[in-house]
């Protein structure tokens, strides 16, 4: 297989990502046109409501100097104050709430891209990506982005407003100690992108820690059986203690300085609050500038309204860096190209007339036909689907320059078993793999009916076939649902059929609930063999012309396996069966066997005839024999 790859986490595009995260929120300009309102609202709520400090104070001063009573004014003041604060803390709450709702729609539209990209890349794609890598996306990456667009976006804007607004007052209130505000905002801003930059670096370096973290830990528990049966916890922890401490430090280092943000720009602005105060006052005890008490006062609060958002902005800083990181992520798997399929011939129901004329029926006939529309003279011709398959001098590697299988000839006609022996690693998986198109050939051909494979679309050629894995995959659901993955339209009555043909009906129908039985956890419920039983009726349900089994009954008994195999002989008829086992006794019956060894065909023809050449197959038969 090829190598694991990673998925780069540094984020290369910070406007194209931004731009692409906001093109999912289609449908929500009224929304977001709301949102800003509110926004703008909310911030000038506060800034209007410290600008009345000025008169309520000037007030109270102005009536302990003169010894006139200015109650209904000062009360006139402070009820449009609480009116405005009132109304600031209402927007607020209504541009959070839509907020909400526009970020969380917009995550599953992008979680929706992303799982339909998925399902239609290639196998390849999973073979060079970690469960651990992909599951960070829908997890990690995501989670990043609700942050960003929840709390990070309004909080730009609302610091942006408050900033301008802020600044805008302070300048006329006091160009003077405006002055003092410049300079502390320039050791800020030195501040923000010495601290910022480093603490960007520890976020993306703790993304990818957790992103390993997590895919051990789903190895470990997908293997606790092994993990358990080979006393391997130690080392296991052992392990984990290794990936836990780097994403320890990885966090740490990138907490450090995002913490230490916090408290240095609070004892800034704590200076600036002092020197403001020390500045103001005198001015104000000397009549400089026009200063008032009710002006230093306002003023003051104002300094704390101009600290604070830029503090808060840089806090959102990492949360934004550490957003477009799993988005470029994200989006960089949605880009990946789909798997390619520019077949054309499909699989249609077909009728047959006693003269062989083969015409496309609209219902379910229990006969199939390829549909071949011809480019050159725009004729159609129909094949019935028999299940011949030939394979024609094939050479396939995984990787370039490194082949799995090395000329490759063969062929299959219907109604005939073929099986495939040799050791691992010799191309018997590849070969099936290969009649699926999983993966296409680079050279050499692959012919169905008598038809090129690379003609027929990839999912009409598929649901011509019917593969039994070894590593047996059931989804949550009843068992009668798992049996129906084989034909999403069977009756109660074919699923029925089809269990008692894999002899599982009996152990079905002595589970709790029989058929409705519900399997979670890939099927733990159940035995390795009842979970294969199960494998082996959902292919049965489908009732293919080709039929795969791949060491499909490995984890059954002896005696259950030779239950199996004459259930099987009624479902192998008339169709053509490719079978890969280790298990000798299995192939005996095969009209043909292929012994594979370094990607060739070594030795061909049926049991008795490979027991006579006393080759390959023979070593390998008696070998097993002597081993019983």
């Amino acid at each position: 297989m090829p190598p694991k790859q990673t998925i780069p986490a540094k984020p290369a595009d910070t406007f194209g990502t931004m731009k692409r995260i906001f093109s999912y929120m289609y449908g929500f300009k009224l929304h977001i046109i709301l949102v800003a309102v509110c926004i703008v609202f909310s911030a000038s709520a506060g800034i209007a409501g410290n600008y009345l400090l000025k008169p309520i104070i000037d007030n109270i001063e102005k009536s302990l100097t003169t010894g006139e009573s200015h109650v209904s004014e000062f009360v006139g003041l402070l009820a449009l104050m609480g009116g405005i604060y009132a109304m600031g803390a209402l927007s607020t709450l209504f541009y959070q709430r839509l907020m909400l709702r526009v970020s969380t729609t917009t995550l599953m539209r992008i979680r929706t891209d992303l799982f339909e990209k998925m399902e239609s890349l290639p196998i390849r794609f999973f073979d060079t990506h970690t469960h651990g890598e992909l599951m960070s996306l829908y997890t990690n990456d995501t989670d990043a982005i609700r942050e960003m667009l929840s709390n990070s976006v309004a909080q730009f804007i609302s610091s942006a407003v408050t900033i301008v607004g802020v600044f805008a007052a302070m300048v006329i209130y006091s160009w003077q100690l405006t002055i003092i505000v410049l300079v502390m905002l320039f050791i800020i801003i030195k501040l923000i992108g010495a601290i910022g930059s480093r603490s960007g670096k520890g976020f993306k370096a703790q993304q990818q820690a957790l992103g390993a973290v997590n895919g051990y830990i789903e190895e470990m528990i997908e293997g606790q059986k092994v993990v358990k049966v080979f006393c391997y916890e130690d080392n296991a922890g052992k392990a984990f203690d290794e990936l836990n401490e780097k994403l320890c430090e990885a966090s740490t280092r990138a907490n450090t300085f995002a913490n230490i943000l916090m408290p240095i720009m609070n004892n800034l602005s704590y200076l600036h609050y002092a020197l403001t105060a020390i500045a103001g006052g005198i001015m104000a005890v000397n009549g400089m500038g026009g200063m008032t008490v009710g002006t230093v006062v306002s003023y003051l609060q104002f300094t704390r309204s101009f600290s604070q958002p830029i503090t808060q902005v840089s806090q959102q800083l990492n949360s934004v860096l550490a957003a477009l990181a799993g988005a470029e992520r994200i989006f960089r798997v949605i880009d990946e190209t789909p798997e390619a399929d520019e077949g054309y011939v499909t699989l249609v129901n077909a009728e047959v007339a006693p003269d062989g004329t083969i015409t496309e029926s609209e219902k379910r006939t229990g006969r199939w036909a390829w549909k071949h529309p011809h480019k050159a003279d725009g004729t159609v011709t129909y094949t019935e689907v028999r299940g011949n398959v030939e394979f024609d001098n094939v050479v396939f590697g995984y990787e370039p320059n490194k082949t799995v299988l090395n000329g490759i000839s063969l062929y299959a006609k219907p109604g005939q078993k073929i099986a495939f022996v040799g050791s691992t690693g010799a191309g018997k998986t590849t070969i099936t793999n290969l009649i699926n198109r999983f993966y296409d050939v680079p050279d050499g051909k692959i012919r169905y009916d008598g038809i090129n494979i690379n003609k027929i679309k990839k999912a009409d050629l598929r649901r011509s076939l019917s593969m039994v894995l070894q590593d047996t995959h059931l989804f949550t659901g009843t068992v009668m649902e798992n049996i129906r993955y084989g034909k999403l339209d069977a009756t109660d009555e074919e699923v029925y059929a089809a269990a008692k043909l894999a002899n599982a009906d009996y152990f079905i129908r002595h589970l709790e609930d029989g058929y409705n039985t519900m399997l979670t956890a890939d099927g733990a419920n159940l035995s390795q063999g009842q979970r294969q039983l199960l494998a082996i009726a959902r292919a049965a349900v489908a009732d293919p012309p080709v039929l795969i089994l791949d060491e499909a009954t490995s984890s059954i008994d002896t005696r259950t396996e030779a239950l199996i195999e004459k259930g099987m002989d009624s479902l192998m008829e008339g169709r053509t069966v490719f079978v890969i086992a280790h298990r000798l006794s299995t192939v005996r019956n095969s009209q043909a066997i292929m012994v594979l060894e370094n990607g060739k065909i070594i030795e061909r023809g049926s049991h008795d005839d490979l027991i006579a050449q006393k080759g390959k197959y023979y070593q390998l038969y008696t070998g097993m024999f002597e081993l019983s």
